[in-house]
């Protein structure tokens, strides 16, 4: 777990604080080392994670589900792996799960991936989880693991915001705008 507090941006207060969370899990991959057709046991790791780590970061922040605004998702596979293996853990189902952590999440989930090893850094994109042209919104956090991925583990990371960046003003959709009907207003 790791936390992120923001109370200062270019010497103003940011008021209330900004905070952002985000839950990682080392996994072994399944599929290390050797060509698999069928990611089904990647797809159900993906979902149970999806609620497991979107539960613990809206617990870190300290608020409750429906108070939780962004949310992404990433994954880091270790060289034994493809990055196939992480948009199995990550696309088909990890985010329903995710979505009943923070309550609603009408819009997609932003996400990256990639491969890497020991201490390697991604970035978890994030996104407004209802709307995802509330510009406010678009941010990231940084997740890594000192020891992992080994070759043959999978790094999953789910990042949960309770706000937009600190004095976000490049236009847009704003947070009293959002009908949250289709994912993208």
């Amino acid at each position: 777990m790791q936390v992120d507090e923001i109370r200062m941006e270019m010497d103003r207060a940011v008021d209330p604080p900004m905070r952002r969370a985000v839950a990682m899990a080392v996994i072994e991959n399944p599929c290390a080392g050797r060509y698999v057709q069928d990611l089904g046991d990647l797809v159900d790791i993906g979902e149970e994670l999806g609620g497991l780590l979107g539960e613990r970061c809206v617990q870190a922040l300290g608020i409750q589900p429906g108070e939780a605004e962004s949310y992404g998702k990433a994954a880091i596979v270790g060289e034994r792996g493809e990055l196939e293996h992480a948009a199995a853990i990550l696309h088909p189902k990890l985010g329903t799960p995710l979505r009943k952590a923070v309550e609603k999440g009408a819009a997609l989930v932003p996400s990256a991936k990639k491969m890497g090893t020991l201490g390697t850094i991604i970035d978890v994109p994030l996104g407004h989880k209802d709307a995802a042209y509330v510009r406010s919104h678009f941010d990231a956090i940084e997740a890594r693991v000192s020891d992992a991925p080994r070759a043959d583990e999978i790094v999953v990371a789910v990042a949960v915001s309770a706000g937009g960046r600190p004095l976000a003003r490049v236009g847009g959709l704003q947070k009293h705008e959002i009908r949250g009907e289709d994912g993208l207003r």
